[in-house]
């Protein structure tokens, strides 16, 4: 199940061997570390985890997962830390969250809802995780992501912030009950502000609550201010799965 992982790579000439030891630091309150879930099938999620200070086993916390976009794909987990949630950690911000930031490798294009889900069942059975109150954010291809869990698995999320990404119209139904935020930037060319703006129209005719926040002068980079916003955080907490 989730093990800490620490990676030392051992070179000598043009030879390198990366070693995991599995006896790493363990998860502490307060910090941000390196973790991995077995999904099945001999893979793994490599994740970054981070504890609130004030993380109890005796007290359930609430959790947010956060999933990155294309350009953070690959086996170094610090890539993930470029943006979002992560970023701000390592840069000294504390959240009242057990706060999950996963990895894709390269070879993916797309997030694995099922393998998603194998990684939240693995940290709901060794964390005290609030089930009443998981939310789900992502940017871009994480947008995406963050969209597609959504629809699948709608009950397991009290919000969803999708960020510069798209979702399937034709699912719009399954979203009607989780509260969404979505944003996006007006001039964004990698992935067109109308994937979002349908989204919204197809939620809103089916009943959903849905909020749209767009950036007239923001490009694909809309994340940066959304994840800045306090607002996002305080809007999350203000929402309890029933």
């Amino acid at each position: 199940m989730h093990k800490s992982l620490f990676a030392v790579a051992l070179c000598t000439g043009m030879i390198c061997i990366t070693l995991e030891n599995s006896q790493a630091e363990e998860p502490q309150p307060g910090k941000q570390v390196a973790q991995k879930s077995d999904v099945g099938n001999g893979k793994a999620i490599h994740y970054w985890l981070s504890l609130p200070k004030d993380y109890s086993d005796q007290k359930k916390t609430p959790l947010m997962i956060f999933l990155h976009g294309m350009g953070e794909r690959g086996n170094d987990l610090d890539q993930v830390l470029k943006h979002g949630p992560p970023k701000l950690i390592k840069a000294g911000k504390e959240f009242p969250f057990i706060v999950v930031s996963p990895q894709l490798t390269t070879d993916v294009r797309r997030w694995d809802v099922q393998q998603l889900s194998t990684m939240l069942e693995d940290l709901e059975s060794n964390y005290a995780i609030d089930k009443s109150r998981i939310y789900l954010t992502g940017l871009s291809m994480g947008g995406y992501g963050t969209w597609a869990w959504g629809a699948e698995t709608p009950e397991r999320f009290a919000a969803l912030a999708p960020i510069c990404g798209g979702g399937d119209p034709d699912k719009a139904k399954q979203l009607t009950k989780v509260p969404i935020w979505a944003f996006h930037g007006m001039k964004d060319r990698a992935v067109p502000v109308e994937r979002s703006i349908e989204m919204k129209e197809a939620i809103e005719a089916a009943g959903g609550d849905i909020k749209l926040t767009l950036y007239p002068e923001a490009s694909h980079d809309s994340w940066t201010e959304s994840y800045n916003n306090s607002e996002l955080y305080q809007w999350f907490l203000s929402h309890k799965r029933e």
